[in-house]
């Protein structure tokens, strides 16, 4: 039987994935940057630039959006370790995605090397 590790081992054989070090570069040459968490982790703070596409509804949306028809569009994506974010990639690869990289490490290896997050202040309703 498959553990998620063992899935999670066997995407990251079949996706690109783009180490830290060049992570930003690869950001800046993207069409969409993608956090696949969940709306709430997003919340607790994401990479600049990033929609959040939660990974239960990933293909949902690519599948019902306009804005996602061009299979050719270069994505980033990323999640809290990369688990997901493979994952996901593996995904998109089968629906068609040509350009999918994922971000080694995920939001967890961002913040360790101190690279800027954006973190959302609600309103205060005081």
């Amino acid at each position: 039987m498959k553990t998620v590790h063992d899935m999670v081992q066997a995407a990251k054989k079949e996706i690109r994935e783009v180490p830290l070090e060049k992570s930003e570069e690869t950001i800046r040459n993207a069409d969409l940057l993608i956090d696949v968490r969940e709306a709430d982790e997003f919340h607790e703070g994401h990479i600049p630039g990033a929609t959040n596409i939660p990974r239960g509804i990933l293909e949902f949306k690519l599948t019902n959006d306009p804005a996602f028809e061009d299979r050719g569009l270069n994505m980033v994506i990323y999640c809290k370790n990369s688990g997901r974010s493979a994952l996901s990639a593996k995904a998109m690869k089968e629906m068609g995605y040509i350009h999918v990289q994922s971000i080694a490490g995920g939001i967890e290896a961002w913040q360790e090397a101190g690279k800027p997050l954006v973190k959302p202040e609600l309103p205060d309703f005081d």
